[in-house]
């Protein structure tokens, strides 16, 4: 296997009888790119997954260990259902043994329920609500009366949301037009939809009749009647008028759940505004009136947590004390993972991968469970230099409770940390999924593996920053918690935005640039798409593919895409077939038609070079760009390789893309214009620190080829290779929103007091103030 072992484990990777249920075993893993690994694992220890992007980290932890662990606990508890629900399928090893309940604790976004917030969330909101039904005046009733999502405590107008939408009826029809003409303009109800013909054919007006020549009868009817049962023909249906019908199907869900073209709809046609009831507080008037010290739940709820913090501290009634002091704990642990700028009232849907990832953390902290294997993806994600140090010590926290810790990280300092550590390798894809090394760090550094000669390596400042060509001004900034900000970013050099997190670096760039002509954003949100999607279709390489595909064999382009005339019929060329469960998350498993491979038999008949197009979609980036060695098909894989996506596969579907790599497939389609602004959030995100050196010399490069690269990144190495530092702060929430740094990198060092400046020193070498 290549794996240099210390700390006295045997070569054989087997264990002694004494010892060997305080170790994970793992034989024969060959999940993905793994090739047959064996090792185990430290029980009860902190244990630190590294290696190169596709390396095989997250095809062990997650999709081995992880997945094996939680596949026993479903079956334990689904067994009756068996019968009729596909099962779970096992990892591709030989054995795992001694695994206990395993959590994932990833960066998914939390949902997009905006009843769920950080308060509920975390619960921190349930005991503020028990502690004000106990102490608030006057007395509201039981905690329920204090919950927007109870009906006890909720506004009724709003109904718990603390808002409410106003639709322009101009963006949902045309009155020039009758509906046989197609005077609605509303997704979904085109001539002849069912929607469409529960209108049309209600008897209320006259579908060949203009709306605007509607009496005032028939317009109310149109768009205010409610829910009625009518009778078209021999069928019995119910009739709601449009606007009632649009509030009940589309506008009763979550934004952020929609799919697109709703949600553009929906952008178009409805203004939301805080309700004018409860003034966006979400409770009800009595719930509103009871107060402690002054404040009421929603007043408390929408304190910044380091302020919330201070007035849950000074309440000293010993009728609640074990609730005051168990908040108190939740609190202080948001603020000591970096979160206290938040409110207990944020939605959850509005955080980013990283901050919904330390919501959840905290959630597990305050646990009673011991001796579960908690995994973490990344958990350093967004985190200032500053801020990182404290996560360390949260992690360390739920190992000394008698947990076992798998952490996938590539930040040093948590490495650092690690009890045990094991590296995999040596590179991506088909040249990874090896084990380098497994043992403590002292036997990482000396290893000699890629990610233990990069441990110490420093980025060193630049000898000479490259001069702006003009500037991009932003002027009077108070978005969120900035405060009038105004700033100037050069243009023709690299920027790095910087500061810790919440200090309002996303509101700046964000809030202000990607409107501007010439800006192109390349970030880690999802990728518009369905389960069909994936590199290939996304680029755009495809089509190149298909075109050559067609030549060499005298048919047409068509038969050659999944999603049309070539498709395997059974899975309707996904490859998968999906049953979706009510009660749990939905099962996917191979298409014993196709086998997986997308396409009808027929197809696969058709070759090029040797390969059919399934094989060609199974190829990684780096094995395309050999068989594909010119042509427009060989730019696209060019860029793919230059963004550090050699390893991904041109059929993996981008719903299983991080979301680093799903900024760099963005950067990689962008990078063929010229003279353009780019704008990149945190794309070290998922970098081995090897691969931090390559995204370096890209961003170098984009700057050389005349664009601008506007980079948020808290990264020390992209802060030292920067032209130009823009660093807010000095803290986060309402102690940040300000810049308190613009200039060069060797000027911040040199000159600079904030958190910033004083971590990048000791990055440096250099002696800190």
């Amino acid at each position: 296997m290549g794996a240099e072992r210390t700390g006295g484990q045997p070569d054989n990777g087997k264990t002694s009888a004494a010892d060997s249920h305080d170790m994970i075993e793992v034989r024969g893993a060959r999940e993905n790119n793994l090739a047959d690994i064996s090792l185990d694992i430290p029980k009860r220890r902190l244990t630190v997954f590294t290696g190169v992007s596709g390396s095989g980290k997250s095809s062990l932890v997650f999709g081995a260990i992880a997945a094996e662990s939680q596949r026993l606990i479903n079956e334990t508890y689904t067994a009756f259902v068996q019968s009729f629900m596909p099962s779970r399928g096992r990892p591709d090893v030989d054995a795992l043994r001694n695994l206990s309940a395993a959590i994932v604790v990833d960066q998914e976004r939390m949902g997009a329920n905006s009843r769920s917030t950080v308060g509920t969330a975390t619960d921190a909101h349930t005991m503020l609500r028990i502690i004000f039904s106990r102490l608030g005046t006057p007395h509201a009733g039981t905690s329920t009366a204090f919950s927007f999502n109870s009906a006890e405590g909720m506004c009724q107008t709003c109904e718990g949301l603390g808002r409410v939408s106003t639709i322009d009826t101009d963006a949902l029809v045309d009155t020039e037009l009758s509906l046989n003409e197609g005077a609605i303009t509303v997704p979904g109800f085109t001539v002849g939809s069912w929607y469409w013909q529960t209108l049309a054919l209600s008897g209320f007006f006259d579908p060949d009749v203009k709306l605007k020549d509607y009496t005032p009868v028939q317009w109310d009817d149109f768009l205010h009647k409610p829910a009625t049962k009518i009778t078209v023909g021999t069928s019995r249906i119910t009739y709601e008028g449009l606007l009632v019908k649009v509030q009940r199907i589309h506008l009763a869900k979550d934004r952020a759940s929609m799919q697109p073209h709703i949600r553009a709809f929906v952008d178009r046609a409805v203004t939301f505004t805080a309700c004018g009831v409860c003034g966006g507080a979400r409770l009800n008037p009595a719930a509103l009136g009871s107060r402690i010290a002054g404040r009421n739940i929603a007043e408390c709820s929408a304190m910044q947590i380091t302020d919330l913090v201070r007035f849950v501290r000074a309440l000293d009634d010993p009728s609640v004390a074990p609730l005051t002091g168990t908040l108190r704990h939740t609190l202080d642990s948001l603020v000591e993972i970096g979160l206290g700028y938040l409110s207990l009232d944020r939605e959850s849907a509005t955080l980013s991968g990283g901050e919904a990832q330390r919501v959840k953390m905290v959630r597990h902290l305050g646990s009673s469970l011991s001796d579960v294997t908690y995994v973490f993806d990344e958990p350093t994600v967004g985190l200032h230099p500053h801020d990182i140090q404290r996560m360390n010590d949260l992690l360390r926290r739920l190992r000394d409770k008698g947990n076992t810790v798998l952490v996938v990280e590539h930040k040093p300092e948590t490495i650092a940390m690690a009890d045990h550590v094991v590296d995999l390798g040596p590179g991506a894809g088909s040249a990874g999924g090896q084990l380098c090394f497994t043992g403590d760090v002292a036997g990482l550094r000396a290893s000699g593996t890629l990610t233990g000669r990069h441990l110490d390596h420093r980025a060193r400042l630049r000898e000479t920053v490259r001069r702006a060509r003009g500037q991009l001004p932003i002027r009077g900034a108070n978005l969120h918690n900035l405060k009038d900000v105004s700033v100037d970013l050069p243009l023709g050099v690299l920027t790095v935005v910087t500061g810790v997190a919440g200090s309002g670096k996303s509101s700046l760039i964000h809030g202000f640039l990607p409107r501007r002509d010439g800006v192109i954003v390349a970030d880690q949100s999802p990728i518009r798409g369905s389960r069909r999607s994936n590199p290939a279709t996304y680029t755009g390489l495809l089509g190149p593919i298909r075109t050559a595909f067609a030549k060499a064999n005298g048919v047409k382009a068509a038969l050659f895409s999944a999603n049309s005339e070539g498709a395997c019929p059974t899975c309707k060329g996904i490859g998968l077939v999906y049953t979706d469960l009510a009660m749990m998350a939905g099962v996917a498993s191979v298409c014993e038609e196709c086998e997986g491979k997308r396409y009808t038999p027929k197809v696969l008949t058709y070759t090029l070079r040797g390969k059919n197009i399934s094989e060609v979609l199974a190829m990684s980036v780096a094995q395309a760009r050999e068989f594909f060695p010119t042509g427009q098909a060989r730019a696209l894989l060019d860029r793919l390789a230059e963004v550090g996506l050699g390893y991904l596969g041109l059929g993996q579907p981008l719903t299983t893309l991080s979301g680093g790599e799903r900024q760099r497939l963005k950067l990689a389609i962008h990078m063929a214009e010229r003279g353009a602004v780019y704008v990149l959030d945190e794309p070290t995100t998922g970098l081995h620190l090897a691969d931090v050196d390559q995204l370096l010399g890209l961003l170098d490069r984009l700057v050389d080829d005349g664009n601008t690269v506007i980079v948020i990144e808290h990264h020390q190495a992209v802060m030292a290779h920067a032209d130009w530092i823009v660093d807010l702060g000095p803290g986060a929430g309402q102690d940040g929103g300000r810049v308190v740094f613009t200039g060069t990198p060797a000027d911040l060092v040199s000159t600079g007091d904030s958190l910033t400046a004083r971590h990048l020193r000791t990055y440096l070498g250099m002696r800190t103030a």
